[in-house]
């Protein structure tokens, strides 16, 4: 092993110009290292690209140019300072494990052996630990590394456990180490540990077997491999295993043309899993970019492409919705939004850098409104933010040449991964289904163990400012699993993680989707109850500032009562909630159905209208839950959140029930009441198994879902559809078709109103006939659940 240098390289400034300069470790207190590798790279005689590329990776790990003894990094560098000692002090090495606590019989500890070595390799090398330097530090990770390599990690070792933690977690860390510390490893234990990564994961299987993150995270690990062992060939291959990555997908893992991202085949992932593919997709492009192994493949043009398309519109004001998060939203390390969100945008700033002037320019102005309006949840505050991705936030944050763009107004639809998101001025609203196609949740690990009816059209909406903290905060833990907000359920007791195995819970039902304008949108679930009996129609209607949430066929024989959850809202001691005009008690544990309610508003949120009236119950209630509740690999600390609770009651094993009400988010009571009472603002044309549609007068907008082939009002399908109409005052209309079901060839769709002529239409339009009614045929063949979108010129003639 050769011995640690007493000398190292840092970048200083020198009139704005970056010059090396050699420095005693112990004077290296105010600059971040990364930049020193760069420059000794750059300026040492013997330097090849594989010490460039070494040191343009360590920067990219550590940063450059931050000063170490100002805030918040100052802070940040003493806590991972501190960190690493509590592990440098409870490390004993003995046969069966490296810490007493992270025992190696446990096959899901061994990557957090690993990545406990990485935190200590990081705090020497970082300056402002209090570890800096220390040959002692080094001494302990290489005595670290031999250790783990000895026991459990060499070729003469099964795999055990969970296998992402010897394919993917330990490389990952491992590599990295190697990397950091490079000057303090021999070539052979280099060479040993690299033979130890290829035992448990040849090179020659990564694009076999991984896909998505994961081949993203293989690539990353065999990249920075190849670098430490010097073999160009692995760097070659870690460059062109990502190339499956690029091109769109129509099943399976992967980003999808309507910004969909799925991970396991059939579930949503775009912040999680897609999160981990953009990060180590970022790293990548940044590493790789401008030398002999630079990724060059046009379909990285999809990557660029989907920061709009796929991961912007799962964002609201820097929080990554739930319903793209998948398994991990029982998770208490990135409880809310930190962790997801902070690592998006840093991915999103990573990847601006190789993208063209107007993206780059675009996202950080997109980002930077995300960094401002994040109230709840400030980066500065974030524990888990290293601190490379802290400057890069802090830095575009304080960049007043950088003018923050608004959140926009739309709605977008993913309809190959049945989810929904409905953006508007101080507010958005995520909707998650379920179908045929994609699993209702997912258990794996025995994480997620409550997510049953998270698919069964859960509705949530999240308000501007200090509300951003809605499902933050141990929502997941404390909230009553049975009554998500939007659902509709029966009361049945599930077992932990039913119907979210591998591929199970998919139900028979394909009719789930629904079509789009961009702005506004008919969205509708068939819905089957996760290993229960019930069965149910619903529909939603995104409007300008409300939800039309309708449903009916509710039917169910599971011997419990069916409920339709109107929303649960985690809330403050002070607010309260008002039905009719009458303020209820504050008090927790109290309930009361009301009869014929008409309205309803909670204090600090918004409010609730029932058109015609209807029966509701509510309920105040403290609830307790731990994280390990959810998630067994958790913390068992109680958290404990005050939740009011609005419901229709279905009753035991209803049969062809019904519901229909309108969330109304931030609206305030008095105008919650004023909705109620303007009696012609909302039309339900039909609230049916076969049909639920409305009209809205003022947004001169009918919406349609058409469970099976018929006629409502002026609209006849000849197929089961989704359909949008709205009527503009220059005299032009938009139609909005789609087959949710995504199986049908071809739709016919018929307006009885009047068209001189067609303006617009996609290419899946085959006839077109306009006069006194217009006539449509469309080939639905691979449209995917897409919206079709045709603009008319509205009158008789031609």
């Amino acid at each position: 092993m050769s011995s640690p240098r007493a000398r190292r390289t840092f970048l200083r400034m020198s009139g704005g110009t970056a010059v090396a300069a050699a420095l005693p470790v112990a004077a290296t207190t105010t600059l971040l290292p990364g930049a020193a590798y760069a420059a000794a790279a750059a300026a040492g005689a013997a330097a090849d690209e594989f010490d460039a590329l070494r040191a343009k990776w360590c920067e990219i790990l550590l940063g450059s140019g931050i000063d170490a003894s100002a805030e918040p990094f100052k802070a940040k560098l003493a806590t991972l300072g501190t960190t690493a000692t509590g592990y440098r002090s409870t490390m004993a090495p003995a046969d069966g494990w490296l810490w007493p606590a992270l025992p190696f019989s446990h096959g899901n500890n061994l990557s957090t052996n690993y990545a406990q070595l990485l935190t200590m390799a990081q705090a020497y090398v970082q300056p402002g630990t209090g570890l800096t330097g220390d040959a002692s530090l080094a001494a302990d990770v290489v005595a670290g590394l031999e250790h783990l390599h000895t026991q459990v990690y060499n070729p003469s070792k099964p795999l055990f456990g969970n296998s992402w933690h010897f394919t993917i977690g330990i490389p990952l860390a491992l590599t990295d180490i190697c990397a950091l510390l490079y000057d303090h490893l021999s070539q052979e234990q280099i060479a040993k540990y690299s033979a130890a990564i290829s035992h448990f994961i040849p090179p020659s299987d990564i694009p076999k077997y991984a896909t998505g993150a994961n081949l993203t995270d293989q690539c990353r690990a065999l990249a920075v491999r190849g670098i430490v062992v010097r073999d160009a060939e692995l760097l070659t291959q870690a460059r062109d295993f990502l190339s499956p990555l690029f091109p769109l997908v129509t099943t399976g893992d992967g980003l999808y043309a309507d910004g969909s991202f799925v991970q396991h085949l059939w579930v949503p992932y775009t912040g999680s899993y897609g999160a981990v593919m953009i990060s180590g997709l970022s790293r990548l492009l940044a590493l790789l970019g401008g030398t002999s192994w630079a990724i060059t493949d046009p379909g990285v043009r999809n990557i660029f492409e989907g920061i709009d398309r796929a991961f912007a519109p799962v964002i609201h004001n820097g929080v990554v919705l739930d319903s793209v998060n998948g398994r991990s939203i029982s998770r208490k390390g990135i409880d809310g939004y930190q962790g997801r969100g902070h690592s998006v945008m840093n991915s999103i700033l990573l990847i601006g850098q190789g993208a063209s002037a107007e993206e780059n320019a675009r996202w950080r102005a997109m980002v930077k409104g995300w960094l401002q309006r994040d109230a709840a949840h400030p980066f500065t505050d974030n524990p888990g933010l290293d601190v490379v991705t802290l400057a890069r936030l802090k830095e575009l944050y304080e960049d007043e040449s950088v003018k923050a763009s608004p959140e926009p107004v739309e709605h977008r639809l993913f309809a190959s991964m049945d989810r929904a998101v409905h953006r508007r001025k101080g507010w958005a609203a995520s909707l998650s289904l379920y179908s045929s196609r994609i699993q209702p949740y997912e258990c794996l690990n025995s994480e997620h163990l409550h997510g049953w009816h998270t698919g069964s059209g859960m509705l949530q909406w999240y308000a501007d400012g200090g509300r951003n903290d809605q499902y933050a905060e141990a929502f997941w833990p404390t909230v009553d699993p049975y009554r998500l907000p939007g659902t509709t359920v029966t009361r049945k007791t599930l077992a932990d993680g039913v119907g979210g195995g591998w591929g199970s819970g998919r139900s028979d039902k394909a009719w789930v989707g629904g079509t789009t304008d961009g702005e506004f949108a008919a969205i509708g679930q068939d819905l089957k109850g996760v290993d229960s009996t019930l069965t149910a129609k619903k529909s939603w209607f995104f409007l300008d500032d409300s939800v039309v949430c309708l449903g009916a066929e509710i039917t169910a024989a599971d011997g419990v009562a069916a409920e339709t959850i109107v929303d649960n809202r985690k809330l403050s001691a002070e607010e309260t909630l008002t039905v009719d005009g009458r303020r209820q008690p504050g008090e927790q544990g109290w309930t009361r159905t009301f009869d014929d309610a008409r309205w309803a508003h909670i204090e600090g949120h918004g409010g609730y209208v029932f058109p015609g009236g209807a029966k509701v119950s509510a309920l105040r209630e403290e609830r307790t839950g731990a994280w390990t509740d959810i998630n067994t690999g958790q913390p068992d600390t109680p958290y404990t959140h005050r939740y009011l609770t609005l419901w229709a009651d279905h009753g035991t094993d209803p049969a062809d029930t019904t519901y229909s009400y309108v969330l109304l988010p931030r609206a305030r009571a008095w105008e919650t009441a004023a909705r109620a009472g303007h009696r012609n603002w909302l039309r339900i044309l039909a609230n049916t198994g076969d049909q639920q549609g409305i009209h809205v007068e003022e947004l001169r907008l009918t919406a349609v879902n058409f469970w099976t082939p018929g006629r409502l009002g002026n609209l006849t399908v000849g197929a089961p559809a989704s359909v949008l109409v709205r009527e503009h005052r220059d005299g032009t209309a938009t139609i909005c078709v789609s087959d949710p079901t995504q199986l049908g060839t071809s739709l016919e769709l018929l307006w009885d109103r009047p068209v001189r002529k067609v303006l617009t239409k996609p290419g899946t339009v085959t006839d077109a006939t306009t006069g006194h009614a217009l006539r449509l045929t469309l080939d639905m063949t691979g449209a995917a659940g897409a919206s079709q979108k045709i603009t008319v010129r509205l009158g008789a003639g031609t």
